[in-house]
């Protein structure tokens, strides 16, 4: 012990001394710290969380690829360690000097940072804060383990300098910590599953930023675990004391039986996609935590109230207030500016009627489906009579986040009339080319399905009352999923029914009905953040909600575009 304790403390002297230690553990971090802070707008919600997370790992991986990898090649190859070799020391109290040197440098940098972090930024610490420091601790003696091996297999600083680097910045640019891997087409957020540092993102993401525990990370924590004993074991093996002791070409493949834990977990992976999920997952959760004020709009509230300029701030994923006027100064709240001036902010509509399984019956279809609604500001809708077992599992689907998309819910009243407005009136000759010929139809309908438009069906004129909620039956025949629901309220405002009136049952009414008032339906203090705005005044028009501005789902901006990119594929008995 007394050998392990004066290593120690030898490596802690050289360290303090060494201006590169200095400047890889703290400088370069710390630089990158405030870098990202004001790139990711840390002072605007839960981009702190996002901000810490990427430059421990950063850090992480300077101390162990840089820090222990380089060094102990330049060791060996100056000839310092040939002078333990006469001591006589055995290589297992070098290697964990170096580990345990490794972890006490690193620590302080972690508690200046997370200090910065809730000082200047606000940061809310994680309420597994210990869990955190562990988990951060096994990073460390984790890739320092895998820096040390690297050290082994090589014979010399520039071989050493192209491998280091090589897996340094593999590491750095395709697990997180430079790049959201929620950026990254699915089959590179499939590669990065064997790539130790992804571990360490999603890892400590889900204990900073959705509170997770140890136990919840168990897989990551195990395969580091694993990491730290193959390695030091590995570096026991194929230690050198110097610089004319050569390793065989074979040898690197010991390389690859340090990182055996995640090519297992990368397998898996390949298989089970919950890493690729949770990494979806924690990107929604950084989106909707950010703080954005919204500013300047006319505000439907939903329960027959209208603020006819006001502006709605959100943290979080929620309303935080309601103002009228212009609220708050943006920088006061640390909030984004939003402008809305002209426009009109109302809650998410909600479509009580829809059959997502028609005119395709696959998981795409449905997927696609529940995508158009929410590209035209619908964010949830009541499902009726589609398949329950693939309802379930798209609707699976969506709450993860690998797919996009509206929110289904199959409870709620069952309406006394099998018919809408919609379809009652929409299924006339002279009404086929006034449905097909709206800006928001053409803008997402897929044009395989306004290609192959069905016969006219003959339906009765006249609708039974659906008890205070409106729904489309989109999905029926010329009624397109997404836009229908705009269509229904202007007819039913025809027919009239108030603007007011019309929108109040598509909001609040709609959410009672289901159950979810006290989440959703309006926009009022402490519910959801699901909102839709859009470009002129639907109280005066109702056809200005087919203008949609932009969408927001629970505090997160919905990138509309991107939802309806893709055309689903029609089956052959699809098209007949």
């Amino acid at each position: 012990m007394k050998a392990y304790l004066a290593l120690i403390r030898n490596e802690l002297r050289l360290a303090s001394r060494q201006r590169v230690v200095i400047f890889f553990n703290y400088a370069l971090p710390l630089a990158f710290f405030f870098m990202f802070a004001q790139a990711y707008h840390a002072e605007q919600g839960g981009a702190i969380l996002q901000v810490v997370t990427m430059v421990t790992v950063l850090g992480i991986l300077g101390n162990g690829l840089l820090g222990a990898g380089m060094r102990a090649v330049q060791e060996r190859e100056t000839n310092i360690l040939r002078r333990f070799k006469v001591a006589p020391i055995s290589p297992l109290p070098l290697l964990v000097a170096s580990t345990v040197t490794g972890l006490l440098v690193y620590i302080p940098l972690v508690v200046v940072m997370f200090t910065l972090a809730k000082v200047r930024y606000g940061m809310q610490l994680p309420q597994h804060l210990a869990a955190a420091l562990i988990f951060i601790m096994l990073g460390v003696a984790a890739i320092r383990a895998i820096g040390l091996i690297l050290s082994s297999v090589v014979n010399s600083m520039a071989e050493a300098g192209v491998l280091i680097q090589i897996v340094y910045m593999t590491m750095l640019f395709l697990s997180g910590t430079t790049l959201p891997t929620a950026m990254f087409p699915a089959w590179l957020m499939t590669a990065t599953q064997f790539i130790p540092s992804t571990y360490l993102v999603t890892g400590l993401q889900g204990i900073m930023i959705r509170n997770e525990t140890l136990a919840a990370n168990w897989q990551s924590v195990g395969a580091l675990v694993l990491t730290v004993f193959i390695g030091l074991l590995l570096s026991v093996k194929l230690f050198r004391w110097e610089k004319e002791e050569k390793v065989r070409p074979a040898g690197k493949l010991w390389l690859v039986a340090v990182l055996v834990p995640f090519l297992v977990l990368g397998t898996w992976q390949t298989y089970s996609r919950d890493n690729v999920t949770k990494a979806r997952l924690l990107d929604r959760d950084l989106s909707r935590s950010r703080s954005r004020l919204i500013r300047n709009a006319r505000i439907i509230v939903g329960d027959g109230t209208v603020i006819e300029n006001g502006s709605v701030l959100i943290k979080n994923g929620r309303i935080e207030e309601v103002y009228e006027g212009s609220g708050p100064d943006p920088k006061s709240v640390s909030a984004e500016p939003v402008e809305a001036a002209g426009k009109t902010l109302l809650p998410g509509l909600i479509d009580m009627r829809v059959r997502l399984s028609t005119p395709l019956p696959t998981q795409e279809g449905m997927t696609r489906a529940l995508a158009s609604y929410l590209f035209c500001g619908v964010t949830a809708v009541r499902s009726v009579g589609d398949p329950p077992d693939l309802t379930a599992k798209v609707k699976g689907l969506v709450d993860s986040a690998e797919k996009y998309g509206a929110d289904i819910y199959t409870t709620g009243p069952v309406p006394q009339s099998s018919l809408s407005l919609t379809e009652a009136l929409g299924a006339t000759p002279a009404k086929v080319a006034e449905l097909t010929g709206r800006s928001l139809v053409q803008q997402v309908t897929p044009r395989s399905q306004l290609a192959i438009l069905p016969p006219a069906a003959a339906v009765p004129d006249t609708p039974t009352d659906m008890a205070g909620v409106i729904g489309s039956f989109g999905g029926a025949p010329l009624i397109f999923h997404g836009p229908a629901i705009q269509h229904e309220l202007a007819l039913r405002v025809q027919a009239g029914t108030t603007p007011a009136e019309a929108i109040q049952a598509a909001t609040l009414g709609a959410a009672k009905a289901l159950g979810q008032d006290a989440h959703f339906g309006s926009v009022t203090k402490g519910k959801d953040a699901t909102l839709l705005v859009v470009s002129g005044n639907p109280l005066a028009d109702i056809k200005a909600l087919e203008s949609v501005s932009f969408v927001m789902q629970k505090g997160q901006y919905v990138d509309r575009q991107e939802l309806i990119k893709d055309e689903p594929k029609m089956r052959s008995r699809d098209r007949r």
